[in-house]
């Protein structure tokens, strides 16, 4: 992971919009009796986030209520089981996220897996770093996946988990906003950061 931080020009936005799937950029409020394709593709979503553990139908029922509403319990959000602006703006973070996770650390342990996205979390409230997930994950070198193309590939069920534990406050980096791996790492600039903890093949830093 190398660290030099611009925001990426406008088309990767654009790409990016076109390659996730447009159920996770949700266009109306969903609720406890909605049906259609939009909760059909909330359901699909939720299941592969480990939420929902029937097969999709299309149809709002208590199942799908009693997902969104542990959807929410997890990621700090008023359980109201109601799929709004809001949610939709955490389900979207989640998906980026464990992206990166996928990306970045699927070959290390669970630890490491919570750790990665830990620092993404960390960046969005410290100085000097973007307020939300998308340029976070998105300013230019911040992370390798999305330089290589690894950011595009589709996450396990352990990357979300992994996603959701972090927002429940597990972070094993003590508070680490970078992270690289010793081995492969080629900016000499990152060796100056103070580490903090390593964990599997990667070394945590602030």
């Amino acid at each position: 992971m190398d660290i030099k931080c611009k925001k990426m020009p406008f088309v990767v936005f654009i790409c990016f919009m076109f390659f996730i799937p447009n159920s996770i950029f949700a266009q109306e409020i969903l609720h406890n009796g909605s049906q259609g394709q939009a909760v059909y593709d909330l359901q699909e979503n939720l299941k592969k986030m480990g939420y929902f553990n029937s097969q999709p139908t299309g149809y709002y029922g208590s199942i799908t209520d009693h997902a969104v509403k542990q959807l929410q319990l997890d990621s700090g959000i008023l359980p109201d089981g109601v799929f709004g602006f809001q949610t939709q703006q955490k389900l979207n973070s989640i998906e980026m996220m464990a992206r990166v996770v996928y990306g970045e650390a699927r070959g290390e342990t669970y630890e490491g897996k919570v750790a990665v996205a830990a620092v993404i979390l960390n960046r969005m409230s410290t100085p000097g770093f973007p307020k939300n997930t998308y340029d976070v994950i998105f300013q230019t070198n911040a992370f390798t996946a999305v330089h290589d193309g690894q950011y595009y590939l589709t996450p396990n069920s352990y990357s979300y988990r992994a996603v959701i534990d972090a927002l429940q406050g597990w972070d094993p980096t003590h508070g680490s906003v970078y992270y690289y791996n010793p081995v492969s790492a080629t900016d000499e600039w990152i060796f100056t950061r103070e580490t903090v903890i390593r964990i599997g093949n990667h070394l945590f830093a602030k």
